[in-house]
């Protein structure tokens, strides 16, 4: 099992003493004073610029520690700052994250991050479990920033309590999800994973794909149905528009003009849509937001894909209507569990592509992360509005 590995040496602007450590003939600053009350002017954020902030890289095998300080050292060399930036290495994804106490999708990483985070002030992360048992182990902290669209890992109601402020990294996976999506739908669509299959696992020279019955659907001039309208939502729609797809979005919080055109509903939306594209966050209101009365609306041979949230989505009735022929073929990137159990019938349906919720995982995602996440903590070091906080 791999371990959080903490380093307690800061990482400094090039220059500055090595990490953790304070200058010849300095003391370390005296700790923080009681975290005001979380409604109290001054519990978001510090008066003035001040010279020194102790920063905790919590980072992890994707957005990387090193990531992080190179964007907080290039966020906050302007101001002045000597940001001192210790870190702790998390598991994830070599090890999958979960449910921890009272917070999801994090790192099992509790007592790593209470000892990483003694005299801290600000912590960056995107996997540490910030529970209320962490949060009250922490009494210097002021900030946590989670790269990543929703900080689910943190207790935000101990957090306010407490006087933590916590912010987010919006939109940051937007383009990986959307670009990703796009190939989930062609894969299905044409069979491409099919066919490289049968030539490199059997050494077959399949030529059945040009047989009218199994040939692929195209995009152009294909009637496409996108439920969701957000960030994904609305690129996947953009691109789709491009390919000549006619498409139909469905999303009754969306403001302002759409690429295609808007469904008065749900249940119009399904009735034509021969591609249907899921984009919607996953709430109380929209879990198994798609079961078995909302498949049999579709066409018959239609294809699904659902690069959002698994809960979106009854698996039972999708594999009812794989298994069925009802649907011609699905793609899915997330799951209802994670990861789905081995004995799951998801690996028994025909014609269903699988990936390992994988659509946000491109270089670019984690970059993007950490610069988002070093604006933040410039912002706050610098006494103004934090962008992107609850």
């Amino acid at each position: 099992m791999t371990r959080p590995t903490a380093s307690h040496s800061a990482t400094p602007p090039p220059g500055t003493p090595p990490s953790g450590t304070l200058p010849p003939g300095t003391t370390a600053p005296p700790a923080a004073p009681a975290a005001p009350p979380a409604d109290h002017p001054t519990a978001s954020r510090p008066a003035a610029p001040r010279s020194t902030t102790r920063i905790l890289a919590a980072g992890d095998h994707f957005v990387r520690n090193s990531l992080i300080a190179q964007a907080l050292v290039h966020a906050l060399g302007p101001l002045g700052t000597e940001p001192l930036i210790s870190e702790l290495t998390l598991p994830w994804p070599l090890e999958p994250f979960g449910r921890v106490a009272e917070v999801d999708e994090a790192s099992h990483a509790e007592d790593a991050l209470i000892d990483a985070l003694e005299g801290v002030e600000v912590c960056v992360t995107q996997m540490g479990p910030f529970t209320e048992r962490v949060l009250a182990s922490a009494p210097g902290l002021r900030l946590v920033v989670v790269c990543r669209g929703g900080p689910v890992n943190v207790n935000a109601a101990a957090a306010r309590a407490r006087g933590v402020r916590v912010c987010f990294a919006p939109g940051r996976n937007a383009a990986a999800t959307a670009e990703f999506t796009l190939g989930l739908m062609l894969c299905a669509l044409r069979r491409i994973p099919d066919a490289h299959r049968s030539l490199t696992a059997h050494r077959r020279w399949d030529t059945s794909p040009y047989t009218y019955e199994q040939c692929g659907l195209e995009l152009e001039d294909t009637p496409v149905g996108l439920v969701g309208y957000g960030a994904v939502g609305s690129r996947v729609a953009r691109v789709l528009s491009a390919f000549g797809a006619r498409v139909e979005v469905y999303d009754p919080y969306a403001r302002g003009d759409v690429h295609g055109v808007r469904a008065p509903s749900l249940e119009a939306l399904l009735t034509h849509s021969r591609v249907l594209t899921l984009h919607a966050r996953l709430t109380p209101e929209t879990r198994y937001l798609i079961g078995a009365r909302e498949l049999a609306l579709l066409p018959r041979d239609a294809v699904l894909v659902n690069a959002a949230r698994g809960g979106l989505l009854d698996t039972e009735a999708l594999c009812d209507a794989l298994d069925s022929g009802r649907l011609r073929a699905a793609a899915l990137d997330t799951y209802e569990q994670e990861p789905p159990p081995y004995s799951s019938r998801l690996f028994r349906t025909p014609n269903l592509l699988m990936t390992p919720h994988v659509a946000g995982a491109s270089r670019a995602v984690a970059e993007k992360a950490a610069r988002i996440a070093a604006a933040e903590v410039a912002r706050y070091v610098r006494g103004e509005p934090l962008a992107h906080a609850l």
